[in-house]
Formats: structure tokens, sequence, C-alpha cells
């Protein structure tokens, strides 16, 4: 039995706040509850540092529904916006398994540039994408953008206040109506691994 399915991708063709919050907090959010436990433990195991599940609430929406939804990992208890964090997340075309740094980050700059003098990302396998803009569903494969696109991604990333960085892999809805729970989970944390290096790069561990 497939993990995500239809049911879970249509919710984002929910029309309404109300009507879409509903669906959003009946069918997907449980699944982001219990992978935002199980991977909570994983990351704490990873890396030595005990981290937290944010399941995103949308809390602040009055008018537009969501057009995506998730949950991210960090080690702050009270929230993860302002560090880098990892998530697994929805949106109506895909599910995102990621690493971001958003615009509200500290140090940004210094991030950038100790990913800009590693070679961390060209190590990375050539399927993993990156984007320049979390509030996008669109990404670029590392292999279609090479290292001088990943390196302009970069650079905006220490150069402009609202630059940011994401990186990871998408699966589109197709491909993980085909997976089940075990086969999801190989996935996510193939993905983790090979992302926990970024990770580290980026805060000098």
């Amino acid at each position: 039995m497939s993990y995500w399915n239809e049911k879970h991708f249509k919710v984002f063709a929910t029309p309404g706040l109300e009507a879409r919050m509903s669906a959003l907090i009946e069918k997907v959010r449980p699944k982001f509850e219990e992978l935002g436990e199980q991977y909570s433990a994983y990351f704490s195991g990873k890396t030595g540092e005990e981290f937290h599940p944010h399941v995103a609430k949308h809390m602040r929406r009055t008018v537009n529904p969501p057009n995506d939804s998730w949950v991210a990992f960090a080690p702050n208890k009270r929230g993860y916006k302002a560090v880098p964090h990892f998530q697994i997340g929805l949106w109506e075309s895909h599910v995102f398994i990621i690493l971001a740094v958003i615009y509200e980050a500290n140090g940004k700059t210094a991030m950038a540039e100790r990913l800009l003098n590693s070679d961390v990302i060209e190590n990375l396998p050539g399927d993993m994408v990156v984007s320049g803009d979390h509030m996008k569903p669109e990404a670029s494969s590392i292999a279609e953008l090479g290292d001088e696109g990943v390196n302009k991604l970069l650079q905006r990333l220490r150069d402009v206040k609202k630059g940011e960085f994401v990186i990871g892999r998408h699966l589109h809805r197709e491909e993980a109506d085909a997976l089940n729970k075990s086969q999801f989970d190989e996935l996510v944390e193939k993905t983790f691994d090979e992302l926990l290096p970024v990770y580290n790069t980026m805060l000098n561990k």
C-alpha cells in the first residue's frame, strides 16, 4: 500500500481556506506527525544534537489556502526558520525531501562561503535538485545546472538579503504513489544521509 497517494496530493486542489485546511489536518498532518517523531530521532542519533519536529500549522493564513505543507526538523525547539533545517513535505505535484537555508536564517554569508569553498555539493548525486526560493515548487537538478549554476545560487545566498538555498530530492506524485512506507523511508534516509555532509559544512562541523 502506497504511503502517499492521490488523496494526499488532491488536498491542495481543495478550494477555499477552511475546506483545504480541514482536508490537510485530516489527511496529511497525521503523516507529518508520524514522520516528525521518526526523523527527529534519526537526526538526533546522527548528529548527537537533539532535533525537534515542527509540523506546519499555517496559522497566519486568513484568505489564501496553503499550496504546500511540511514537517521541518531542527535542533531548535522553538522554531526552525533561523537555522538550516531539513524538511519532508508536499506540493500538489510532488513530495520534497530537502535541506533549506531560508531568508530568515542567521549567518547565511558564512554558510554560503563554506559551501562555495568546499566540494561537498559536487559529490552529491546529479538527480538532487536545488532552488533559490522555498516558496516555489520548481527546482533544477544539479546535473542540469552544473557547478556554475549551483555557485550562482550560493553567491546569491551570500550576497542578497532575501537569498535562499534549498537542496534535496523531489518525488513526483506518480513516483510517490508507487512506494510503500518502507520504500519511502529508504529514500528519505538515503537523501538525508547524503545531505548531512552539506549541513555539517554549512555549520562548520
